[in-house]
């Protein structure tokens, strides 16, 4: 998945509820995430960007003392005051695979009825290949279960 895009935005207003500062350090000058998840950021008193940047190092031998940062454009190395560093690099579906069989999304997602089915019937989605998922483990998990007994039923009504 491409970097600052919806998950890690949402990730980070997310973490506002537990930390009164969230830093996004991001490789490039701007995010990719929509327009409304970009706003709810930029607006968020408690996150700050750092642009143009990756991180290179946890500093701390027993605990997260801070974090060397490098700025791709200026080569500058620096060091970021924090106490945790949550890692957050998206969700992207390994579905190429399914190019040709299903119809898949710029994202590699599939569009599936209330059951799971793709738009081809025997074949079931769940989780991060599920467009409009939620993409977190336990709806995934619920996503899954349902998807089962979706194709155990199709099964039973093919005999």
């Amino acid at each position: 998945m491409e970097e600052g895009g919806d998950s890690a935005v949402q990730e980070a207003v997310l973490l506002t509820r537990f930390a009164s500062k969230v830093t996004i350090i991001h490789r490039r000058n701007r995010l990719r995430a929509s327009r409304l998840h970009q706003e709810r950021a930029f607006v968020n008193p408690e996150i700050e960007f750092i642009w143009d940047t990756v991180a290179e190092e946890i500093e701390g031998p027993d605990k997260v003392r801070g974090l060397t940062v490098h700025n791709v454009k200026t080569g500058k190395i620096s060091t970021v005051g924090v106490w945790w560093v949550f890692l957050y690099v998206g969700l992207h579906p390994e579905t190429d695979y399914l190019r040709g069989l299903i119809p898949l999304d710029e994202e590699g997602r599939t569009p599936t009825t209330q059951r799971m089915e793709a738009k081809i019937p025997s074949i079931f989605a769940a989780g991060y290949i599920r467009k409009h998922s939620l993409h977190q483990v336990i709806t995934a998990a619920v996503e899954g279960a349902t998807a089962a007994l979706s194709a155990e039923k199709y099964l039973m009504e093919q005999q």
